[in-house]
This record gives C-alpha cells, sequence and structure tokens, in this order.
C-alpha cells in the first residue's frame, strides 16, 4: 500500500510541522523602506 503525496506530506507535517514557509524574501518584491535613500539622507556630516 503506497500513501499519496498529499498523505506523505501531511504525515510529515504532523510528525515535524510545517517548517517551509510558504514564501521567502527572495520571492517579494522590495519594499519601498529597502532602498538606501533613508541611509543616505541620514548621514553623519563627518562621512558626507
Amino acid at each position: 500500500m503506497t500513501e499519496s503525496e498529499a498523505e506523505r506530506k501531511a504525515r510529515l507535517d504532523r510528525i515535524f510541522g510545517d517548517t517551509e514557509p510558504s514564501q521567502t524574501s527572495d520571492d517579494r518584491d522590495p519594499s519601498p523602506d529597502s532602498n538606501d535613500q533613508s541611509l543616505r539622507e541620514n548621514v553623519p556630516p563627518h562621512h558626507g
């Protein structure tokens, strides 16, 4: 008797939990806050 892929995944999830994220940071578009603009605006004078 063989189990289907869905049954196998469900069994493993019950044992180990769902450890894989559904989406990673590489899958998402960068947020507007992730650019360097805020860093450039807040440069200390001695680094200018």
